[in-house]
C-alpha cells in the first residue's frame, strides 16, 4: 500500500524520494520533536490541553480512510503510523522507554526518562502549568495540541458552518500555514528553545541522544498529514516549498545565535555550550603519529584562529545562498555578520555574543524579507544556482553544512516539479545526481569534502541544464 509519507518521501509530485529523512534525519525525527509556541501565552489564557483523544472520533480527525469533505479525517490514523517517520510524534514517548532513552536518562542522573522534565519537553505535550482535560495522557506522546495549541477555546468551534481558519486562528489556533511561525514551533524542539526541557545540550549529545539538524520543508513533508487540495488552498493558500525552506532557514540562525547569546544557554561552567559547534570538527580520528595529518579544511566563511572548535554553521551558510538569490540587498550585511561572529570565536564569549545578536538581527530581517516575498517560478532554479556558487561551495567543508546542502537541493528540485518548471520525467533522470550527493554524506565517518563537492557540483549542474 502507498501511504502519503511514501509520497511525501517520493516528493510530493513524484520527484524522486527526499531519502535524507531516512540517511541522516531519521534519529532525531523519532527524538527530537515538536512542542508549541507559546505555551506562556496559553497559560495565561487559561486554555486547556484536552488531548488527542478529543480529535480521534470519526466525525472529526480518526477515520480509518482519508475521505472527508474538508479534510482527509485520518490524520490520526497517519499520526500513528507506526514504522514511517509519519507517526514519529505519537512514538515520542515510548522512545524514551527504549534501551536507548534508559541509557541516556541513567547517564544524565535523571531517573526514569518518562518522568523527568529535561526529556518531556520534547518528547510529550508537556505543559506542566496549563490545566489538562479528562481525556489528555501524557503518554500519548507529542500529540495534536503540541503543534496546533491547547483546543480547549476552539475545540468546539473549529468545525461548525460559520467557522474559518481565520476564526479558528482568533480562537487560539497555532497559524501553522503561516511559514515563520511553523517554523518557531518545529524549532523549539528541533533545535531548541527556552521552554522547560526544550534544550538538548552537549552532555545529552555525549550520554547518547541524537544530534539536531534542521530543514523546514523537509520535515513539514515528513509529518505532512494532509492534502494540499483546491479546499486547502482556499482557506489557508498554496504552500510555496521555497518560500518553506528559506524562511525555515532564516529562522534556525535567529533561534540559534538567540540561544547562544544568553550565558544561560551558551555556557555550561567555565566552557562554552559544545551544541552549538560543528560537533565532527572534533570528533575525527586522533593519531599520534611524528607526521600530522590534516583532517579539515580551512573554510574562508570562518575567520577563526587555527585549532579552533568552529560554530555549526549548516543555517548560516544556506542563508547566505538565500540572500544572494532573493534578498541580494541584505546579502552583503547578512555575509559580514556572519564573518564578524566566527571571528569574534576567537576573541571572548562578550565579543561573541555581541556578534550574535547583530548577526541574529541580520537573520530576522532576511525572514520578514522571505515571508513577505512574492516568489516566482524561477526562484528554485535561483537557489540551487547559488548553492552551487565557487564562493559558496568552498564552504562546504565539514559534514554538516554539506549535509543542509544536499538537502535543499532536493527540496529545491521537488518544488520546481510542483510549480511545473520541470517534469517529473526530467526530475526522475538526475535522480541519480542527487543520489550521489546523498551517498556523500551518508555517514560522517566516510565524508570527504572534495567528493562531496564533485557529487553536488553533479546534481547542481544537472538541474541547472534544465532550466
Amino acid at each position: 500500500m502507498v501511504t502519503r509519507l511514501d509520497r511525501a518521501m517520493r516528493g510530493k509530485d513524484g520527484a524522486g524520494s527526499r531519502r535524507f529523512g531516512w540517511l541522516l534525519l531519521i534519529a532525531g525525527a523519532v527524538a527530537l520533536l515538536v512542542q508549541p509556541g507559546s505555551p506562556i501565552q496559553a497559560q495565561a489564557s487559561g486554555a486547556r490541553y484536552e488531548g488527542v483523544a478529543t480529535c480521534a472520533g470519526s466525525t472529526c480527525h480518526g477515520r480509518a480512510e482519508g475521505n472527508g469533505e474538508v479534510v482527509r479525517q485520518d490524520e490520526i490514523a497517519t499520526w500513528q503510523e507506526p514504522s514511517s517517520a509519519a507517526g514519529a510524534h505519537s512514538r515520542a514517548f515510548a522512545v524514551l522507554a527504549s534501551p536507548r532513552g534508559k541509557q541516556i536518562a541513567a547517564s544524565l542522573g535523571l531517573g526514569a526518562a518518562t518522568s523527568a522534565p529535561a526529556c518531556l519537553g520534547c518528547h510529550a505535550t508537556y505543559e506542566p502549568g496549563s490545566p489538562k482535560g479528562e481525556r489528555f495522557q501524557m503518554s500519548d506522546g507529542v500529540g495534536c495540541e503540541s503543534c496546533h495549541g491547547p483546543s480547549s477555546t476552539w475545540l468546539a468551534s473549529h468545525y461548525a458552518k460559520p467557522a474559518t481558519h481565520a476564526s479558528n486562528v482568533a480562537n487560539g489556533l497555532i497559524p501553522l500555514d503561516r511559514p515563520q511561525t511553523r517554523a518557531k514551533v518545529c524549532l523549539d524542539c528541533h533545535f531548541g528553545g527556552t521552554g522547560p526541557g526544550q534544550f538538548v545540550t552537549h552532555s545529552m549529545m555525549a550520554a547518547g541522544h541524537p544530534r539536531v539538524s534542521f530543514e523546514l520543508d523537509l520535515f513539514s513533508a515528513l509529518q505532512q498529514h494532509h492534502d494540499e487540495d483546491g479546499d486547502y488552498a482556499a482557506r489557508k493558500g498554496k504552500t510555496d516549498n521555497v518560500r518553506l525552506w528559506a524562511v525555515g532557514q532564516a529562522e534556525a540562525v535567529v533561534r540559534s545565535t538567540d540561544l547562544f547569546a544568553r550565558p544561560g544557554f551558551g555556557t555550561e561552567g567555565v566552557f562554552p555550550q559544545y551544541y552549538f559547534y560543528d560537533c565532527h570538527s572534533c570528533h575525527r580520528s586522533i593519531n599520534d603519529g611524528p607526521q600530522r595529518k590534516l583532517t579539515f579544511e580551512t573554510n574562508p566563511g570562518r575567520p577563526i584562529p587555527f585549532g579552533n572548535a568552529p560554530y555549526n554553521d549548516e543555517n548560516i551558510i544556506m542563508l547566505s545562498a538565500i540572500a544572494k538569490a532573493f534578498v541580494p540587498g541584505r546579502a552583503a550585511q547578512f555575509e559580514a555578520a556572519s564573518k564578524d561572529f566566527h571571528r569574534a570565536m576567537g576573541v571572548g564569549r562578550g565579543e561573541a555574543s555581541a556578534a550574535a545578536q547583530r548577526l541574529r538581527g541580520e537573520a530576522a530581517a532576511l525572514s520578514d524579507a522571505l515571508a513577505g516575498r512574492s516568489f516566482g517560478s524561477g526562484d528554485a532554479f535561483a537557489a540551487v544556482q547559488a548553492i552551487a556558487d565557487r564562493t559558496l561551495t568552498a564552504r562546504f567543508t565539514d559534514y554538516s553544512g554539506s549535509a543542509q546542502a544536499v538537502m535543499a537541493v532536493d527540496t529545491l528540485l521537488n518544488a520546481m516539479v510542483r510549480d511545473g518548471r520541470i517534469t517529473t520525467g526530467a526530475a526522475t533522470g538526475i535522480r541519480a545526481s542527487i543520489n550521489r550527493a546523498y551517498g556523500a554524506v551518508r555517514s560522517p565517518e566516510s565524508y570527504n569534502p572534495a567528493q562531496f563537492r564533485a557529487a553536488l557540483g553533479q546534481a547542481t549542474s544537472a538541474i541547472g541544464a534544465l532550466r
